[in-house]
């Protein structure tokens, strides 16, 4: 009841304490406000005026809106994005059934080979999808008069890329299952089938929401499959990107940039609604669900893994093969032609090590920024006084806003704050630190609830032990809750490390040709018509990314070995 009691009060805080807290609170709170917060307000004023500051109103907006061309190619997009929705949800929820619920065999290696595309940059199935269905593919006397340029190859490309961020929404929401509820069922002689409808779908629906919205909103926003496989088939995000790129068109951009926000900002609010309204299906008594062994279930789950396993492969290895043909398709011996960057249009070797070197500083300054914004905003708001909770509410707001703004419009965002006359930090514009913040801030939403859920796993009487013990907040943040969480703070630092390595669409206006990355760098080679090389620097991308999370996970058990045997030691 002592325990309890203490719960329900606010840790006590010296001064220097509750000033520290509200120094880095505002701190926080002052970098997302200038690097996310701004840049979309920057958008808008873009969109509501013109380039000398007058008053346009939705006057822009109608011009654009009402024209033919968007209306035809808001269906598109639309179109691709519910498309690629239906294949993708479905095949997803099969997987990570079969990973979470069936006794399947090599569980381990069917999730590391459906989560293999993460490494990769979206453009990577567009130039697959060329080699095997374009005009010269290896399967196109197959295809008749149909052709892979357009909506089927935008969905198929789409589908390989956001598999795997709908496996491990959904892989999660399949983790905890009660087996009471199963017991109860079987008593009363439903089916597997009826314990599924009435059981596991229902517990887990608001996941498949989850993954519908993701799948969707990458979809609709990606222009790296439809740039690369698309052909004649434009959709708002290439639409975009043609505007800012080859039109130079900064209003249109920023007006179809709102527009491409609409969506996510509309599925992330729905999103956001069903988690406070949703109910608990596992409450604390829950026991453990024990999985049984099923011959026929089992089997046809393998299958299944194995088929949707094996088209991922094939795609990737499709690249690899690609990339050490010496010209395709009139000489396919084998040659490292393709790797020889510095003699090809893209950037050259320079693009890999910029992007080395980015995912490396993103990785190192994003999981510690990320961190402490999680402490933050864990931390009592009674502790650190009135304003500061305000001012937590505000932070945790803006922690959670990346998650609803699409990677184009973040990086539109930063061209109209970036190089406005009046901004001085316009230096930054071009540099690599605006490409390293511009990572950090784009994929800030999941490391910063992947630190929280860490966080949320320290016993609270800590901090009561620390104040009695009269050491400081930040001391006990450094010396305590950092080594507690190493593992949490590691697998941040692999997110973010991949997922900077392989994004396109937020950087892709921000580079200056010293600080071109290889991302950027196969849509150049591919606009060039260099698609060989264009595969090959997809496939370094790849074996950097692997070499990356081979190296922290090792790094991650050598910590957890160190740091975390308390948990292990059995007291007496």
């Amino acid at each position: 009841m002592h325990s309890v009691h203490l719960l329900a009060r606010p840790v006590p805080r010296k001064p220097v304490d509750r000033w520290i807290l509200t120094g880095v609170l505002g701190a926080l709170l002052l970098w997302l406000l200038i690097f996310l917060a701004w840049p979309m307000v920057a958008i808008l004023l873009r969109a509501l005026f013109d380039s000398g500051g007058n008053w346009l109103g939705l006057s822009l907006i109608n011009s654009i809106v009402l024209q033919p061309w968007f209306v035809q190619q808001t269906l598109r997009s639309l179109a691709v994005g519910v498309t690629t929705t239906l294949i993708v949800i479905p095949l997803a929820y099969g997987f990570a059934y079969a990973l979470q619920r069936t006794c399947i065999p090599a569980k381990s290696l069917w999730r590391l080979l459906a989560l293999m595309p993460l490494l990769a940059p979206s453009l990577l199935p567009g130039i697959s999808l060329v080699y095997l269905f374009g005009n010269q593919g290896l399967f196109r006397p197959w295809m008749g008069d149909a052709s892979i340029y357009g909506f089927w190859g935008i969905v198929i490309g789409e589908a390989f890329y956001t598999f795997p961020h709908a496996l491990m929404v959904l892989t999660t929401s399949l983790m905890l299952a009660d087996a009471r509820l199963y017991d109860a069922a079987k008593a009363m002689g439903a089916s597997p089938w009826r314990a599924f409808r009435i059981i596991t779908f229902p517990s887990s629906r608001h996941g498949v929401f989850s993954a519908a919205c993701l799948v969707f909103t990458l979809t609709v926003t990606d222009f790296g499959v439809a740039k690369v496989i698309g052909g004649d088939y434009t959709v708002l995000a290439i639409e975009a990107y043609k505007a800012v790129v080859g039109q130079m068109n900064f209003s249109k951009g920023a007006v179809i940039g709102l527009l491409l926000l609409t969506p996510a900002l509309l599925t992330f609010a729905l999103d956001h609604w069903l988690r406070h309204r949703r109910g608990s299906f596992i409450s604390a008594r829950a026991q453990p669900l024990q999985l049984r062994a099923s011959r026929y279930r089992d089997t046809g789950f393998t299958v299944l893994v194995a088929l949707v396993s094996g088209v991922i492969v094939s795609i990737i290895a499709v690249s690899v093969w690609a990339s050490f043909i010496r010209f395709w398709p009139y000489n396919l011996s084998l040659s490292l032609r393709s790797y020889d960057f510095n003699n090809m249009d893209g950037g050259g070797w320079l693009a890999w090590r910029n992007s080395v070197q980015m995912s490396a500083l993103a990785a190192l300054f994003g999981s510690l920024i990320v961190f402490t914004g999680a402490w933050i905003t864990e931390t009592r708001q009674n502790a650190c006084g009135r304003i500061s909770g305000i001012m937590q509410k505000i932070l945790h707001g803006l922690c959670l806003a990346p998650m609803a703004i699409p990677g184009m419009v973040l990086g539109l965002g930063y061209i109209f704050f970036f190089n406005h006359p009046d901004n001085p930090l316009g230096v930054l514009y071009g540099s690599m630190s605006i490409l390293v913040i511009c990572s950090i801030v784009h994929f800030y939403t999941s490391a910063h609830l992947t630190a929280v859920t860490a966080i949320r796993t320290i016993d609270p009487d800590l901090d009561y032990a620390a104040a009695s013990l009269k050491v400081s907040a930040a001391e006990t943040f450094i010396r305590v809750k950092l080594p507690i969480c190493l593992p949490a703070l590691l697998d941040i630092a692999r997110y973010l490390f991949v997922s900077s390595m392989t994004t396109v669409s937020a950087v892709v206006f921000l580079y200056s040709p010293s600080t071109v990355l290889a991302a950027v760098a196969v849509l150049n080679m591919d606009d060039a018509g260099f698609i060989g090389p264009a595969a090959a620097m997809c496939c370094v991308i790849m074996l950097t990314s692997a070499t990356a999370v081979t190296l922290l996970h090792w790094i991650s058990r050598a910590a957890v070995r160190q740091t975390q045997r308390w948990r292990t030691q059995t007291h007496a």
